[in-house]
Parts: C-alpha cells; sequence; structure tokens
C-alpha cells in the first residue's frame, strides 16, 4: 500500500526569480534540517533543457514511538535525497523529482513537483507537488506511513518559508542603491537571467557520466 499526497503552492513571484531562487534556496532558517547539497553531474539536451542531478543530505528525527519499535541500527539519523530536476526555459517550466536512496526499507518517499506560471496571476509561481510513500516494515507499515505524510506536509511548509526568505533577500539585494558614482543596480529579472545562463553555462561545461535519462 502506498500513501498518496498532493497540494498546490504559490509564490508571489516571476517564475524567472523563482527559478533563480531555487539554486540558492540553501541555507535558510526554516531548512536546518538540509545538511549538504552537491551538484552530481548538469547537461544541456539538444532541445536546450537542463538536466541537473544533486545528492543532499538531511537530518531526519523518528517520534520516540517509532524509535522504540526499530533497533538502533535501523532507526535513520541522515538520509540521501537524490533531485532530477530538468529546466525548461523556453516554456517557464521546471520539474523535480525527488527520492531518499537510503533507508529504504524503512520508508521510501518520492516527491515529484512542477514549477509554472501560475495561469491566474501570470507574475506568480504555481507549485505542483506530488508525493508516494509507502513502508516495507512488517506490522508497522501503516503508522509508518502516516507519519511520513504528516512529516511530508511539514516539510512543505518549511520549504514554502524558505523559498520565500530566499526570494525576500533577493529583492533587497537587488533593490539596495550602489554607492555614488556606480551604475545602478542590476534588476532582479536581469539577476534572474544571468543565474539562469551562468547555470546553462556550466552544464555545457560539466562531463556528464551517462546519457540523461527521460526521467520525468
Amino acid at each position: 500500500m502506498v500513501k498518496y499526497y498532493a497540494c498546490l503552492g504559490i509564490l508571489k513571484s516571476s517564475w524567472d526569480h523563482v527559478f533563480a531562487a531555487f539554486w540558492q534556496r540553501y541555507p535558510n532558517p526554516y531548512s536546518k534540517h538540509v545538511l549538504t547539497e552537491d551538484v552530481l553531474w548538469r547537461e544541456v539536451t539538444e532541445d536546450k533543457k537542463l538536466l541537473t542531478r544533486r545528492l543532499l543530505s538531511k537530518t531526519n528525527r523518528l517520534p520516540k514511538w517509532a524509535e522504540r519499535l526499530l533497533p538502533s541500527h535501523v532507526a535513520p539519523r541522515h538520509v540521501y535525497i537524490l533531485e532530477d530536476s530538468v529546466m525548461d526555459a523556453a516554456n517557464q517550466r521546471l520539474i523535480t523529482f525527488t527520492r531518499n536512496v537510503n533507508h529504504t526499507r524503512l520508508m521510501v518517499v518520492k516527491e515529484r513537483c512542477e514549477y509554472t506560471i501560475d495561469p491566474e496571476q501570470r507574475g506568480w509561481t504555481q507549485i505542483k507537488r506530488q508525493a508516494w510513500i509507502c513502508s516495507s516494515v512488517y506490522g508497522f507499515s501503516r503508522p509508518i506511513q502516516e507519519f511520513g505524510v504528516a512529516r511530508f506536509k511539514s516539510n512543505v511548509s518549511k520549504a514554502m518559508k524558505g523559498f520565500e526568505y530566499i526570494l525576500t533577500s533577493m529583492q533587497a539585494l537587488s533593490s539596495r542603491l550602489p554607492p555614488a558614482g556606480d551604475p545602478p543596480a542590476r534588476s532582479l529579472k536581469a539577476t534572474a537571467m544571468e543565474a539562469t545562463e551562468r547555470a546553462k553555462d556550466l552544464a555545457c561545461k560539466a562531463a556528464a557520466p551517462q546519457k540523461a535519462k527521460q526521467f520525468l
């Protein structure tokens, strides 16, 4: 049995700004459980899509009832997450797919996020999230899945607050007045476009160990 959860979120910033903030969202005060993030490879496809695979490590505290049920060597303290993403700048669409790669017998959490222009407010960004949560622990799979859904909802709330924090910080940075004699500060849009181009440039130079898979 697999638990399914879906929700929609709105960020009151343009898609370009959200895409630029996506690569800079850690660290932030709402995601202290995220310890590290590393780019494993990047690739630009023939149709100009940017593919990226990253590895993230996070802390993962279980509730006390779960720690009592599981042996100490099973209860996870750190979880490693693979994050695959596809950025389609031409259509202003970003898709991510994440899943844990350790402690998979205890619980597997797969998440798909799609970032697109909000159809009602063109200057905002809509995030569609889907999650699939399952457990293979005999006799305890249901409570573990319920816990996984509750933890996922909490993490979604923190992720949105962290995103908003980074977007606000970027906005504040772009709006600062330059010293006398300096050229005017660049707009946030220009900063976002530069970040996008830098990511594309890095992707072109990166030596991908394998052909990108159509994982989304």
